[in-house]
């Protein structure tokens, strides 16, 4: 028998070091990178979250860190925020670390 409120069913998380966990973590990472950086230039609200989206729909296109990198440092940039390539590194690295912690707890 189904259970009688489906949407009441426990969320499960993903196993450390699996696909999955490490998916959630980097997309996690991508968001906390994304709020960073748009404190860093000055978003707010709305404004914010747009650009969160934005740079967590930029990380599709490869496997890899390396394009919420690129997107961030260039739109840093452009916003004439002096920031060096290896802060932005230092920074996703922090947010990945803690982004697994949360999905470990």
């Amino acid at each position: 028998m189904p259970p009688a409120n489906p949407d009441k069913l426990p969320v499960e998380q993903p196993l450390a070091g699996s696909d999955a966990f490490e998916f959630q973590a980097a997309a996690n990472r991508n968001r906390m990178m994304a709020l960073w950086a748009a404190q860093k230039m000055g978003l707010a609200g709305k404004s914010s979250e747009s650009y969160a989206q934005a740079v967590v729909r930029a990380d599709g296109e490869q496997p890899s860190e390396e394009d919420v990198i690129r997107k961030v440092l260039g739109d840093l940039t452009a916003s004439n925020i002096a920031i060096r390539e290896s802060e932005v590194r230092t920074k996703a690295a922090e947010f990945l670390a803690q982004a697994r912690e949360a999905l470990k707890s």
